[in-house]
């Protein structure tokens, strides 16, 4: 199982990203996918998960300006992420998520929000 993470940059407060992250050797269709962030001295979080059923979770910090969503038939899930804050500044992890938990990692996509 491979995921491959893209679209992470350098941006100004209240700019937008879309990440991506295709996936080899498991089908999205039938898992759990999400997003998670690790910033510099904290733990990786949970941004947005997504089930195969469709149903998008998001963490409180970024409800309302986050977007996940799912290509089935590219294998790849998405984050839109809109009006993005500083503290949104993290390596990006896209994940495949069994038994509510993630198994398999991408390899992460830095996004950098200036102030």
């Amino acid at each position: 199982v491979q995921l491959q993470a893209s679209g992470g940059g350098l941006v100004q407060a209240g700019g937008s990203l879309r990440l991506s992250c295709v996936a080899s050797g498991i089908r999205f269709s039938i898992n759990f996918v999400g997003w998670y962030r690790q910033a510099p001295g904290k733990e990786r979080e949970l941004v947005a998960r997504i089930s195969s059923g469709g149903n998008p979770i998001y963490a409180d910090s970024v409800q309302g300006r986050f977007n996940i969503s799912v290509d089935n038939a590219k294998n790849t899930v998405y984050l839109q992420m809109n009006s993005l804050k500083p503290e949104d500044t993290a390596v990006y992890y896209c994940a495949a998520i069994f038994f509510g938990s993630p198994r398999y990692w991408g390899q992460g996509t830095q996004v950098t929000v200036s102030s």
